[in-house]
């Protein structure tokens, strides 16, 4: 466990497949408590904010999309969202630090956005994060410049594998442009990621490859000074069967007539084809929850706060994102 509170940008990454924006819209409703305003921000393209909470696709503005979690007096806040997309993230930087207006948007019909962002990769990053970085900064506690303020943002980032580059290009920028507007924006977007105001938390699963890069990605975190926050383990299989019935199953210790007596006490019509299924099953998952534990002791040995979330049976729907969201409250994510 671990004391979040005097985080604001809440940075979510992970291997492709492990359920990162699950996690990350999960995080940003249980921070939303006890009336606070939370922002929850994606910046790959794909709206699945809207789909995971069954909303209209999202434009390039701040909308609240649900209520929080509630606490312990049932207070619950507001989740706003916003789907970043490098094309108005820069007409709204040429507009606010050059002052084009009109100019700025006719830019759009002669395609230099797509060739800006084509042409030097690295811009669309500086322009996905410099518009997390102006919603963090603005102060707590009611409207900034008719803006709403928020408590906490919460950003559903690229994959382990590019998050360094993704949150480090401000600084390469800075390196390049000595002076102006351009080095002055990433500079301070630096300050912020790499302060006490951020943690960038890591979702994974109990696989050797998502333990692996999960492993991989913190330590290219921290070698480029970014503060790395908790561990999330999500899509946990129950445990339904002790240890000391799992090794029973896996080394093949199970008395079949046992099991068929079993059954046939719950009435359940019995033969030797469904005898030999189940014992096959239950040796299955029994190697399985063998090699989880050996990829959560390797999670374990990062030393970092860790927090598990069920694989849920329904599927991700908005009671399913309420209930991972109360268990983050309960662990003491937020």
């Amino acid at each position: 466990m671990s004391d979040w509170s005097k985080v604001r940008l809440h940075v979510v990454t992970g291997k492709g497949g492990t359920g990162k924006s699950t996690v990350a819209a999960a995080l940003a409703l249980a921070l939303a408590t006890s009336g606070r305003n939370v922002l929850l921000c994606e910046v790959e393209g794909r709206q699945g904010i809207a789909r995971m909470f069954d909303v209209d696709p999202l434009p390039y503005e701040e909308r609240r999309i649900a209520k929080g979690a509630p606490d312990h007096d049932g207070r619950a806040g507001q989740v706003h969202a916003l789907h970043i997309d490098p094309e108005s993230a820069l007409l709204e930087y040429l507009a606010m630090y050059y002052k084009l207006g009109r100019a700025g948007k006719a830019l759009r019909s002669f395609g230099v956005i797509d060739f800006a962002t084509t042409i030097a990769p690295g811009v669309r990053d500086v322009l996905l994060t410099g518009k997390v970085y102006e919603a963090v900064q603005r102060p707590r506690g009611g409207r900034h410049h008719d803006a709403i303020t928020y408590d906490a943002v919460v950003l559903d980032a690229p994959p382990t594998g590019r998050i360094c580059q993704f949150l480090g290009v401000n600084s390469e920028l800075a390196g390049l442009a000595k002076v102006g507007p351009i080095k002055g924006q990433a500079d301070k977007v630096m300050e912020l990621l790499r302060s006490p105001r951020t943690a960038v938390h890591l979702v994974t699963i109990l696989e050797e490859m998502p333990v692996q890069e999960t492993s991989d990605g913190i330590a290219q975190l921290r070698e480029a000074g970014l503060p790395v926050g908790g561990i999330v383990v999500n899509l946990v299989r129950p445990r339904a069967l002790s240890p000391s019935a799992l090794a029973e199953v896996r080394t093949g210790q199970v008395d079949p007539t046992t099991i068929a007596a079993d059954l046939t006490r719950a009435k359940v019509d019995v033969d030797a084809a469904l005898v030999t299924s189940l014992v096959d099953e239950a040796r299955d998952h029994a190697v399985r929850r063998q090699l989880e534990d050996e990829q959560r002791e390797l999670v374990a040995a990062e030393g970092l706060p860790t927090y598990e979330l069920p694989r849920m049976p329904g599927g991700i729907d908005m009671g399913a994102l309420l209930d991972l969201a109360q268990l983050l409250r309960e662990q003491g994510m937020a």
